[in-house]
């Protein structure tokens, strides 16, 4: 149970930054300067490279997001597996939660790559497979820098595990709350 709780405090500023992330897309703010990231180029197929829904506000947002979380939890003392490497200090956690925040965002764009070459509609799944991978894709990512610099490679997919299933989680909260369109 302990280790559950050392991974959960881990990966907490990415789930708070995911959720203040979805809090601020419904803005007007970002509702006025959300442009696309692939700026509606098309390919010679004739689909979008990532569609509508992944943004260059959000994805800097995301970063911001997880940044301020980071450097939160550091200063709460909520340290996790990668915390205690240079505990107090703000620099680090600002560096750790950049990564965290590019990482998440970097490992959700090929997965919106595959879904447009599919014709899938963004923001939804067709089928199980794209579900499951819809709740993981980014956490590949996430896990990754939480094992390089914890150097825990063993707890690797058991991040991978932990962050699919509490993004599903969260998402149905928001999805109650009607934040979210969508399971």
């Amino acid at each position: 149970m302990a280790v559950i709780l050392k991974m959960y405090a881990s990966i907490l500023p990415v789930i708070l930054g995911g959720v203040a992330n979805m809090l601020f897309c419904k803005s007007s703010f970002y509702k006025r300067h959300n442009m696309p990231i692939d700026l509606g180029i098309r390919l010679k197929d004739g689909k979008r490279i990532f569609g509508d829904n992944k943004t260059i506000t959000g994805f800097f947002s995301m970063i911001g997001f997880c940044m301020l979380f980071q450097v939160l939890c550091g200063f709460l003392g909520i340290s996790g597996d990668i915390g205690a490497i240079a505990r107090g200090s703000v620099i680090f956690d600002l560096y750790i939660g950049f990564l965290l925040g590019l990482s998440y965002m970097l490992c959700e764009l090929p997965n919106s790559f595959i879904k447009r070459r599919l014709g899938i509609t963004p923001g939804k799944t067709e089928n199980a497979v794209f579900f499951v991978i819809d709740q993981i894709d980014s956490v590949f990512g996430v896990a990754f820098i939480i094992c390089m610099f914890s150097g825990l490679w063993p707890r690797y997919f058991g991040y991978i595990a932990l962050g699919g299933l509490t993004h599903i989680a969260v998402n149905a909260v928001l999805y109650r709350a009607k934040i979210r369109r969508n399971l």
